[in-house]
């Protein structure tokens, strides 16, 4: 089982790391790093032997562009593009996730979810798993939620966008949701629009709490855009100022004090600017915003790579400074509460076993010899019965209370850990730990020791080295060519 597990990982290792080969040498020696931590892993029972920390992110950049339906995103993404590829209009046009990326033909062809969700170098990989977690059921639909377009554009070398449904238009919600909280994890750049023509914000005010107030507080918030779209609406009543503002006070009311507020239009299809002082106006600030956009898109590139080895160096110190000690930690309060209640059994055990055998040995003087010698004889029978006995209800009582306090402790653990990865870490360990022929009293958990805590220093040692290789690319302080210390050369056209 393990080892077909293990080939099967594999295979989707060997195929990112084909693709990576020519286009990031760097990001290639990377995969390696993750193959070391899979192997940590694997021996201390934190993930299984089927799953790999280098299948977990997207190793292409990724934009994804989200918002209330007809704010133009779907025109903002044909615009880009330079092609017809999304359909467009005033309603919900498309009720699904669309995945764009590059292909060689010049044919747009569109494929179904399954080909993403079996796919790891793309960002749903077995996302059919998280969609039948809220809803049962749905996670065979995966088609139903996803689809991938390709296209042939330079824009798209090297990136992949996702085009979202109108939030408003979905009835499948929940699962819309979970798939929405998917994609702003994994995304490099995440573009929300907002239509100006409907001016009350007041009324988008679930949309808003979604996609402002569950962003603020995360510590990549500076990844966020939000984008007033279509205010050429605004021409006639020559009201953008008011209309910004009321977005504005929106976006504050939801949390978000700070940042960047684009306001943007689709000149091709915009209303006919006749004022030639408006036109200027509007034109002057199009052009200063979407030139702001396009720069953030571009360096999506770059900032991809640095967040691929800050995902490593994250999985390595999630392990070794924080899963460890956490799970050492619980594992003594299982041991504690093991023993404890083993004690009190052992007491309890030895009172009633204590009792039974007292019972078994006559008191009455006026027993003949022979009557004594039987009875001797009986005690003795019913003393190593009562014995074998003993030990096998102390034996299946002792790990059914190992069971009984581990999942004690199993279910208390979401409360005491708020970090996914690291909860994930320690309840997988743990079960491993906790397995009924595992030692009750072993000095550290399953797998860990000089030669695991080796290969994570390791592990770290090397996110350094790709860190410095990555700023060769970018940086030269000295000025000077360095001709002794070639650069590993990356990609980041």
């Amino acid at each position: 089982m393990f080892n077909s597990a293990n080939s099967q990982v594999d295979r989707r290792l060997n195929s990112l790391e084909k693709h990576l080969k020519q286009e990031n040498p760097v990001l290639l020696q990377v995969v390696q790093s993750f193959r070391e931590l899979d192997r940590v892993a694997y021996r201390m029972g934190l993930i299984s032997r089927d799953d790999s920390f280098a299948t977990r992110v997207p190793w292409w950049p990724l934009i994804s562009i989200l918002g209330t339906f007809s704010s133009g995103k779907s025109t903002f993404i044909n615009s880009f593009l330079g092609q017809k590829l999304q359909r467009t209009g005033n309603q919900a046009v498309d009720d699904k996730f669309t995945v764009i990326c590059f292909s060689k033909e010049e044919k747009i062809r569109t494929l179904p979810g399954l080909a993403l969700d079996a796919d790891p170098r793309f960002p749903f990989y077995q996302i059919s798993q998280q969609i039948e977690d809220v809803v049962k059921g749905e996670g065979k639909r995966i088609d139903a939620y996803l689809q991938l377009k390709t296209c042939q554009t330079e824009k798209l070398l090297g990136k992949i966008l996702i085009d979202s449904p109108g939030f408003d238009a979905d009835a499948q919600r929940t699962s819309t949701l979970r798939i929405t909280d998917h994609i702003m994890n994994l995304s490099d750049l995440v573009l929300v629009f907002f239509d100006a023509r409907h001016p009350e914000p007041g009324a988008m005010k679930d949309t808003l709490d979604h996609l402002v107030k569950n962003t603020i507080n995360r510590s990549d918030s500076n990844k966020f855009l939000f984008i007033l779209n279509q205010v050429d609406c605004t021409v006639r009543e020559d009201n953008l100022e008011d209309v910004t503002a009321a977005w504005q006070r929106a976006l504050s009311q939801s949390g978000l004090t700070a940042g960047r507020f684009f306001q943007i239009y689709n000149q091709d299809v915009a209303h006919p600017i006749e004022n030639e002082t408006a036109r200027i106006r509007y034109e002057s600030k199009l052009k200063e915003d979407m030139d702001d956009i396009d720069e953030r898109i571009r360096r999506v590139e770059v900032e991809r790579a640095y967040r691929i080895i800050g995902v490593l160096e994250h999985t390595a110190k999630t392990i070794a400074n924080q899963t460890v000690p956490a799970l050492t930690n619980l594992l003594q309060r299982w041991r504690k509460s093991t023993l404890i209640l083993d004690g009190i059994l052992l007491l309890l055990l030895a009172a009633g076993l204590g009792g039974l055998i007292m019972a078994g040995y006559p008191v009455a003087s006026w027993v003949d010899i022979n009557t004594w010698t039987a009875m001797e004889s009986w005690k003795q029978i019913v003393a190593a019965t009562l014995a074998t006995t003993g030990v096998l209800t102390i034996g299946f009582l002792h790990f059914m209370l190992r069971k009984l306090t581990a999942s004690l402790l199993l279910r208390k653990l979401p409360k005491e850990i708020n970090e996914p990865m690291l909860l994930e870490f320690v309840q997988n360990g743990f079960k491993r730990n906790t397995q009924p022929l595992h030692p009750l009293l072993s000095a550290s958990p399953m797998g860990w020791g000089k030669l695991a805590k080796m290969r994570v220093d390791r592990v770290l040692k090397n996110t350094d080295m790709y860190v410095q290789n990555l700023n060769d690319q970018f940086t030269n302080p000295s000025g000077r060519a360095d001709t002794n210390n070639p650069k590993i050369q990356l990609d980041v056209q």
